[in-house]
């Protein structure tokens, strides 16, 4: 029997935290039942689609909503129409973005799942104005509704939509054992980036406005003022990233800041790190976040970030209208001597990708 085939609906398959859900579940869910093909707006190789090959999945570019709706439309349907899909999934924090699977549901499709995977967005005005006249998208076209926190869930489903069931929450998962905290992979890390016996400030995430790149280096300024054995450790790639080497250059911290670029090793990196600091204007539920948890590493996080994710005593949240003194002070204080157990409780708290895949396929495939 030929496995059942999804399609998902996503700009491209780089390393953000929506794709790498993705990922994680198409790992471990049993390929000769079900199947992963992706749309994708960007002609350039995404971080995954190696991978993604290998797993047995296909991709199909499609030119974006933005460049030309109709060629857009036009080449989904097509995809979906000459080759029966019946499942379709989108990934967006845009109400906009269910149009794909309106798109889906006229070439044949029955299963339309939308994933919440933010609780704000950073679009322009015009985004802005796509999001309030089509509302109504997110609501009536999908059959099945996910969203990996409450917050995430009411900002594109609506207030009050995760009661009576009308959105599943799905949490973001990880591979537990992966994370589980081992000095000999923290070493190494810390050998191969010289850190020594640094005190080391860590992020992850893409260089845009929602995760607030400007604010991390402007505390990381005052955590260098009180200890100059400091070390910024930043992971990740986007639009912004030119702006923050320029802002760490004219604050004289050119020697004490590592842009590591994208990175297959981030339960390592976790590992390596004293502290994380998330000082992000919103989120979904940043996995991240979950993962180093996971490794016993204290995380200062925004808080416009939901309190869902605090499932450790190593989480402390503080306002963005604080002063960066009062952020540094927190940083300082937060290093950690003991990160082996950490790993049981989020264990505990239902974020194991073995259970999490189960709830996916029950949701997604249960037609």
């Amino acid at each position: 029997m030929e496995p059942k085939r999804l399609l998902c609906f996503v700009s491209s398959m780089d390393a953000g935290g929506a794709e790498t859900f993705l990922m994680k579940v198409y790992r471990v869910i049993d390929k000769n039942k079900y199947q992963f093909d992706f749309v994708v707006n960007s002609q350039n190789e995404g971080f995954y689609d190696k991978e993604i090959y290998k797993l047995g999945g296909k991709i199909f570019y499609v030119p974006a909503k933005s460049a030309n709706i109709f060629e857009f439309a036009y080449k989904v349907y097509k995809i979906v129409k000459i080759n029966k899909y019946k499942y379709c999934l989108r990934m967006s924090s845009h109400s906009f973005g269910a149009i794909d699977l309106l798109i889906a549901k006229l070439a044949g499709a029955r299963q339309l799942v939308l994933r919440s995977t933010n609780a704000g967005n950073i679009g322009g005005v015009f985004n802005m104005l796509l999001d309030k006249i089509f509302f109504w998208l997110p609501i009536c076209v999908p059959t099945v509704k996910i969203a990996p926190s409450t917050e995430a869930a009411e900002f594109v489903f609506g207030k009050n939509s995760t009661k009576n069931r009308k959105v599943e929450i799905l949490k973001n998962a990880i591979p537990i054992e992966s994370y589980k905290f081992d000095i000999e992979k923290r070493n190494g890390i810390r050998k191969e980036l010289r850190l020594d016996n640094k005190l080391v400030v860590g992020h992850i995430g893409r260089f845009n406005v929602q995760k607030n790149h400007k604010f991390l280096v402007e505390v990381f300024k005052e955590v260098v003022d009180f200890n100059d054995d400091s070390i910024l450790l930043l992971v990740g790639e986007g639009e912004l990233e030119k702006d923050i080497q320029r802002q760490i250059k004219n604050l004289g911290l050119n020697k004490k800041v590592i842009f590591a670029g994208i990175r297959k090793d981030v339960p390592s990196l976790l590992m390596a790190m004293d502290v994380m600091v998330f000082p992000s204007f919103f989120e979904g539920m940043p996995n991240v976040i979950i993962e180093a948890q996971a490794t016993g590493l204290p995380c200062v996080l925004s808080n416009k970030i939901t309190k869902e994710v605090e499932i450790t005593d190593n989480v402390t949240f503080l306002p963005l209208e604080a002063n960066r003194y009062e952020w540094s002070k927190i940083v300082l204080n937060k290093k950690n001597t003991s990160r082996e157990t950490y790993i049981e409780h989020v264990k505990c708290a239902g974020y194991d990708i073995q259970d999490i895949s189960k709830q996916f396929e029950e949701l997604v495939f249960k037609s």
